[in-house]
């Protein structure tokens, strides 16, 4: 054998298979990526349920990305047929309306994955050295995915699609300057109309998700060079054995692939649960008002984002606006997502995990998930509602005033987290893995 051939493959009991596997992998890295990333990659004993999250995401992804293929070869980007080749997806094609609710489905689904994948990494510090890179790539993927979802929010061609889009769009306007010409340039049009749809329908077919694919593979790659976090925070990689084997660790497959299964069994349960049985979610993730084709003479009397846009929108609502624009909201909005990038640097915790974490930390974070809620419930209400809280708390004439706390408390937790990180009594931590 050649100095540079690989030994041959043996073990699958197969004659010819271990003769196609060497062949293949002489001539492509197979077996070493095999082993690297899954058969050989050590990961912590010790994960619980929060570190399903990541792999869910990946299989809605894979749905998104299958489900989006088949409702391209009948969606017409057409300002004049896009809504009517809706329909006919989900009236005369042969399983479109079960495909098209999938894809549905799947986009609130993907934000639950993500919004939970975070709070996990808040959890037990995975945001920290030497993570910070990978936590970056996360963002970027929440952003990419913001954007995936905006662009293919335009597409059903309905009146809150419609609408909607053409709210988002002149938020761009109040940016000084700039902003009038941009607006232009992102519709292609004086108005939302046809050339609108078509330049959305290739940002979320095409050039987003080959964004989405590539920042995927970094954050793997990041992911599988400094090895996972553990809900202790503790590197399981300071402990080896002879062979450099962690020993807190265990490799991913087949032990947390088949782990993974059984999350992907009842994750898949629940998904096909409301796809058959409510894949509007009362208006949350279908809204009613997008069964009624587009028309641009007449307003909705409630204009409102998806759910998962509703804590952001919320805080551009509550900042009020300067010399009648609202370009303070809109940067409120843009800072409220931005900040995330640089997390791994505003905390300051002697510790990564909350199991040792103080009290400071608990009760910011606490708070911080509360006030994420309320912004994305009072996202989704009108502005009447917005009132009634005013009302409740001697402000009725302040329709704002509860939203407004909530983005005070949200942007408080970053401002404040080097000071209350720093001074958080915590816990030592211990060694070797806990279970």
């Amino acid at each position: 054998m050649a100095a540079t051939e690989k030994p041959p493959v043996t073990g699958t009991g197969s004659v010819a298979l271990d003769g196609l596997l060497t062949w293949v992998d002489q001539r492509f890295p197979l077996i070493s990526t095999w082993k690297a990333h899954l058969a050989e990659y050590y990961a912590p004993k010790n994960f619980n349920f929060w570190y399903y999250f990541g792999s869910l995401a990946m299989l809605v992804l894979a749905i998104q990305i299958v489900t989006g293929i088949f409702l391209t070869m009948n969606y017409k980007p057409d300002a004049n047929l896009a809504f009517a080749s809706v329909e006919y997806i989900m009236r005369e094609v042969p399983g479109g309306w079960i495909i098209r609710y999938m894809h549905s489905t799947g986009a609130s689904a993907f934000f639950i994955c993500v919004y939970l994948h975070m709070f996990r990494a808040l959890l037990y510090g995975s945001h920290r050295k030497p993570r910070e890179l990978m936590w970056i790539f996360g963002v970027l993927i929440y952003l990419c995915l913001m954007g995936e979802a905006f662009f293919g929010y335009l597409l059903p061609w309905g009146q809150m699609s419609y609408w909607g889009a053409q709210v988002i769009i002149n938020l761009f306007s109040a940016i000084p300057l700039i902003g009038p010409d941009l607006s232009l340039w992102i519709r292609g049009d004086y108005v939302i109309a046809d050339a609108t749809l078509n330049r959305f329908f290739a940002m979320h077919v095409i050039a987003i998700p080959l964004v989405l694919l590539g920042l995927v593979m970094a954050h793997l790659l990041a992911l599988h060079e400094v090895g996972s976090n553990n809900p202790d925070g503790i590197e399981i990689k300071k402990h080896k054995d002879a062979n450099g084997v962690p020993l807190d660790g265990i490799p991913f497959h087949p032990y947390y692939t088949v782990k993974d299964i059984l999350g992907v069994v009842v994750f898949m349960i629940v998904f096909v649960i409301i796809v058959f049985f409510a894949p509007e979610m009362g208006g949350y993730f279908l809204e009613y008002n997008n069964f009624v084709p587009a028309d641009p003479l007449q307003t909705p009397a409630h204009i409102a984002p998806v759910w998962y846009f509703t804590p952001y929108y919320s805080i551009l609502r509550a900042v009020p606006p300067l010399f009648n624009s609202q370009f303070p909201g809109v940067v409120a909005m843009g800072v409220s997502v931005m900040v995330l990038f640089v997390l791994p640097w505003l905390d300051r915790g002697a510790v990564k995990s909350i199991r040792y974490r103080g009290t400071h930390f608990k009760v910011a974070l606490a708070a911080f998930v509360i006030v994420f809620l309320v912004l994305g419930y009072l996202g989704t209400e009108p502005i009447t509602v917005w009132g009634q809280f005013g009302a409740w708390l001697g402000h009725a004439d302040r329709a704002t005033v509860a939203a407004r706390i909530c983005t005070l408390i949200y942007f408080l937790f970053f401002i404040l987290m080097p000071w209350y990180t720093k001074v958080d009594k915590t816990k030592p931590e211990p060694e070797r893995v806990t279970y």
